[in-house]
């Protein structure tokens, strides 16, 4: 089982069904083909001709007899986790995470970095470091892995593998271009086909493949307040040219639009991602201190070096009640669920997964933002979206990478 290249998301009418039965074993196997062939619509011989080329391919093997309920007891057929591995990376906000997943998900190894507050070509240097880190953990298993996906921010262009990433030049925000494609650099790298993939939407597929009720048909992934995953009707959108769910706006030539008097920040302006906190914490903690010495507790997380505090040093310091970290998690929170209410307004969806990072902020965070978007959002909208933390934490947007490769996998059996 190899494939030569991963392609896009343009499938066969072959490959659909590949992908069909595949998915409905490795959600509900054991299972017998009477039952695909019920779950699915298709013709019991049509499953069944299917079932017996991924047999011979080892991607499915028949285990033991289900119960009768009268007559011949029939075969249940479950995925070969062990047939295939995928590697996925996932850049998130606090970290790099690899991961080593079989094709039922299960991660078999798995290596993290720290992300430092470095350029996109440095961030490439630390993907690279990060899939050699996974590999090296497993060196046994290197010729069964079939492919690498890569959840990374910006404007993915998935014609050439290129990445238009997002970085400040003084006060403004321009899109830098990695000149030298990332997916050529990988395979040239690592000599195995390469999927990229914008971080949010990667998430968004991850926790629909992974870990959603299979009822969930839409979704939002919210990665900080700069951009989303979307799910309609069960399908991941990435709208006409891949890039769907940037949720801001920017043109450096006409800034009196966005003064936002009355609010800032402008809700559809470009954010950090970090929603400003750690460049305001460091100048609040360099102002003069009242009796409560304000950002205390950040300066002993940071090791009393305001250049070495990190978003991570924030949650912490909420959770221990610093104020200043509170005030500052708390307007973040605010931002974030005034933003999701426009997009709950505007996609109506069932549930809205906030992660990337933003899960170890905690539970005052995450009831902060429910309690902002029940404030903003029109009810009926509002009342149907169930906002809660991604369960797949830190590994969602590298699990995520790694499943859209392995659905690529199943299709092309």
């Amino acid at each position: 089982m190899t494939i030569a290249n991963l392609k896009g998301d343009e499938f066969t009418e072959r490959e659909k069904r590949n992908l069909a039965i595949l998915e409905i074993l490795r959600r509900f196997g054991p299972i017998t083909r009477p039952e695909i062939s019920r779950a699915l619509g298709l013709n019991i011989v049509t499953v069944s001709n299917y079932i017996e080329e991924f047999i011979s391919k080892s991607l499915v093997f028949e285990k033991e007899f289900d119960i009768s309920e009268g007559g011949r007891r029939p075969i249940l057929l479950d995925l070969n986790p062990e047939s295939g591995l995928v590697i996925g990376v996932g850049v998130n906000l606090l970290n790099i995470v690899g991961a080593l997943v079989d094709l039922k998900g299960r991660i078999v190894a798995r290596s993290s970095l720290e992300r430092k507050d470095v350029g996109v070509k440095n961030v490439v240097n630390y993907i690279i470091e990060a899939i050699t880190q996974t590999l090296n953990k497993s060196k046994e298993n290197h010729g069964k892995i079939k492919g690498i996906g890569i959840g990374i921010a910006g404007l993915v262009n998935k014609k050439d593998g290129s990445v238009r990433w997002p970085e400040k030049v003084g006060n403004r925000y321009d899109y830098a271009s990695v000149f030298v494609p990332l997916k050529n650099i990988v395979e040239r790298e690592f000599s195995y086909p390469v999927l990229l993939e914008n971080d949010a939407t990667a998430a968004c597929f991850g926790e629909q493949w992974l870990d959603l009720e299979p009822g969930i048909k839409n979704a939002i992934y919210m990665f900080s307040g700069v951009g989303c995953g979307i799910m309609i009707n069960g399908e991941i959108y990435t709208g006409a040219s891949g890039s769907a769910g940037e949720v801001s706006i920017y043109n450096p030539k006409e800034e009196a639009p966005f003064s936002c008097p009355a609010g800032n920040p402008c809700f559809l302006k470009r954010w950090e991602i970090d929603f400003g906190m750690l460049n305001e914490a460091r100048i609040r903690i360099t102002q003069p201190r009242d009796a409560q010495s304000i950002g205390r507790r950040l300066l002993e997380l940071s090791e009393n070096s305001l250049e070495e505090l990190k978003l991570k040093h924030i949650f912490q310091a909420a959770k221990e009640n610093d104020p200043l970290a509170v005030e500052l998690l708390g307007r973040a929170a605010e931002q974030l669920g005034i933003k999701l209410a426009f997009l709950v307004n505007l996609l109506n969806p069932e549930v809205v997964i906030i992660g990337g990072g933003l899960e170890e902020a905690g539970d005052i965070f995450l009831n902060t933002v429910r309690s902002a978007v029940n404030a903003w959002a029109f009810e009926e909208m509002a009342s149907s979206a169930r906002i809660v933390y991604s369960t797949l934490g830190e590994n969602s947007v590298s699990l995520g990478a790694a499943s859209l490769v392995m659905r690529q996998v199943f299709s092309q059996i």
